[in-house]
C-alpha cells in the first residue's frame, strides 16, 4: 500500500492538547484507533480511560461505531492532500457512587407531583 493510501489523523481531548498526528489504513477500525488512544493518553491527565468504551471518537459531529472502518466512517480519504484530520476523543466515564447516591435521593422529591386524569 502507497504512502499516499494512508490518512493523517490526530485526536483533540476535553483540555485541548493533542495525541498524534499518526498515519492510518482507511482499513482501520475505529476501535483499533481507540485502543492506540488507551496506549498514547497522557498519563499525567486526571481522568482517563480504561477500555475503549470509556471513549467516543467523534469526527464532523458524528459519534464513530467502534465496528467500523475509517473508510465506512466517511472520513474524507484523499480529499485533504497533506491535510490532518482532528477528531475529537471524549471520555465517557462511568457515573461514580457519589452522583448515584445524589441521584437517588432526588428521585423522591421528583415524584411528589402527582396528576389526575378526570
Amino acid at each position: 500500500m502507497g504512502g499516499e493510501d494512508l490518512v493523517e489523523l490526530k485526536f483533540r481531548l476535553a483540555d485541548g492538547t493533542d495525541i498524534g498526528p499518526s498515519k492510518y489504513s482507511p482499513d482501520t477500525t475505529v476501535a483499533s484507533l481507540k485502543e492506540k488512544i488507551l496506549a498514547l493518553w497522557p498519563k499525567d491527565k486526571e481522568n482517563h480511560p480504561k477500555t475503549i468504551q470509556d471513549v467516543k471518537l467523534i469526527n464532523a459531529g458524528k459519534i464513530l461505531e467502534n465496528n467500523r472502518t475509517l473508510a465506512e466512517s466517511r472520513l474524507p480519504v484523499g480529499e485533504l492532500p497533506g491535510g490532518v484530520i482532528t477528531m475529537h476523543a471524549v471520555l465517557r466515564l462511568p457515573l461514580s457512587d457519589k452522583n448515584n447516591e445524589k441521584q437517588q435521593d432526588d428521585s423522591p422529591k421528583k415524584s411528589s407531583c402527582s396528576c389526575t386524569i378526570l
